[in-house]
């Protein structure tokens, strides 16, 4: 039987950002799930705090040099890769100068965040979703960590939706109380609509603000996770009423475990919960 392929994209990962729920999570969610037998690929962002040559990254001049369109604007798309000896895992970064270069991850030095994180979202987003289709690997799962990652179940299930690589892939997005101060204000809406994006999208997430973008993509998953304890009471009302496959929160020694058991559940439509 061919393995179930899950791709795992995460705003931050173990060792390379310091220790967070989020980096841990992601560090040792997809090495559990490739132990209990499934095909993994991982990818974050190659923040401009990552060092390079201590975490021996290096470019994947093959899957590297595309352009990608964000609010009318050329990016060039680098794809780096580095290895997790520990866990026998690689994982790609997605990066590029304008975006990442800079040496902060998601702030400034005086803790303000930056203006553009709703594009750096959007370009890694769509740079993850290139590069596996560049790769030839169709996923089975898509598993999304951080606020960084909210906007991909609607680029799956909107802008790529009539994408044959990714007409069977499920998204799964786990919610961590890890909420952002500054809302995705100025042309945010204009640029949702130069990407493509449906009226229903738009409107779900035009304000913004952490709990909408969380709400959105939710609601275009195929399952939730609650990644931390809790989460603020509008996200975990949106939670409790979800209709979707569902997993409560788990102690880091189990949730690999239970996590692989989950994607099983998901990937199997017979199995939908009622």
């Amino acid at each position: 039987m061919e393995k179930k392929k899950i791709l795992f994209v995460s705003q931050e990962i173990a060792p390379f950002l310091p220790k967070s729920e989020v980096s841990t999570a992601a560090r040792k969610l997809p090495q559990g799930v490739q132990e209990s037998g499934k095909e993994i690929r991982v990818f974050m962002p190659r923040f401009g705090v990552i060092n390079e040559r201590r975490h021996q990254l290096h470019e994947v001049i093959r899957l590297s040099g595309m352009n990608l369109i964000v609010d009318d604007m050329d990016h060039p798309l680098i794809i780096k890769v580095a290895s997790i000896p520990t866990a026998r895992m690689q994982v790609y970064f997605i990066d590029n100068d304008e975006y990442f270069k800079r040496k902060g991850v998601f702030s400034n030095d005086k803790g303000e965040e930056f203006n553009d994180n709703d594009e750096r979202s959007m370009f890694f987003c769509r740079g993850v979703l290139e590069t596996v289709k560049k790769l030839g690997w169709k996923p089975d799962i898509i598993h999304c960590h951080g606020w960084m990652t909210s906007l991909m179940p609607m680029y799956v299930k909107d802008i790529y939706k009539n994408d044959p690589h990714f007409s069977d892939t499920k998204v799964i997005y786990s919610l961590y109380d890890n909420e952002f101060n500054n809302n995705w204000e100025g042309k945010f809406v204009e640029k949702l609509k130069f990407e493509g994006f449906n009226e229903d999208v738009i409107d779900s997430i035009k304000g913004g603000d952490y709990t909408s973008l969380n709400k959105a993509a939710l609601n275009y998953s195929d399952g939730v996770v609650m990644g931390s304890a809790s989460v603020n009471d509008e996200l975990k009302k949106a939670y409790d009423d979800s209709e979707v496959f569902k997993l409560d929160f788990e102690s880091e020694e189990v949730q690999p475990k239970v996590m692989s058991e989950f994607f099983d559940k998901v990937i199997d439509e017979e199995a939908l919960i009622q």
